[in-house]
C-alpha cells in the first residue's frame, strides 16, 4: 500500500471514528514529512481534544522541536511525563525522561 493510499484510508477511518485518537495519531505520523503543517494541526488537536492518549506525546514533542518550536516541546514532554506518571506506565515514563532529558541536553535547557 502506497503512501497516498495509507493518507486516505486514514481520513476514511477518521471520518468514520471521530472519536478514535489512533487514526488522528496515525496520520499525524504518516504526514510528518510530507505534510509538516498539517501534522502539527493533527498533534495539536489530539493534545486538545484527547489529553489522556498518551502514545502522542512522544512524537508530538519531537516534532515541536524538530521544527524549532522549543516551547511547546518542552510543555508537550513535561505534560507526557505527568500523563505516565498517572496512569502509572513505567515503560512510557522511562522512554519519555529519557527523551525531555536529550532535548533539555540539546537545547541548553535546565
Amino acid at each position: 500500500m502506497g503512501n497516498l493510499d495509507r493518507i486516505e484510508l486514514l481520513r476514511q477511518f477518521i471520518s468514520e471514528e471521530p472519536e478514535n485518537p489512533f487514526n488522528l495519531y496515525a496520520l499525524a505520523l504518516e504526514l510528518q514529512e510530507t505534510e509538516p503543517k498539517e501534522s502539527e494541526e493533527l498533534f495539536n488537536q489530539l493534545l486538545h481534544e484527547f489529553p489522556e492518549y498518551l502514545p502522542t506525546y512522544y512524537p508530538a514533542a519531537h516534532f515541536f522541536a524538530e521544527w524549532d518550536e522549543v516551547e511547546k516541546a518542552k510543555e508537550t514532554f513535561e505534560k507526557g511525563i505527568d500523563l505516565a506518571k498517572t496512569k502509572l506506565e513505567t515503560k512510557t515514563l522511562q522512554e519519555l525522561n529519557n527523551a525531555y532529558q536529550n532535548f533539555l541536553f540539546e537545547n541548553d535547557l535546565d
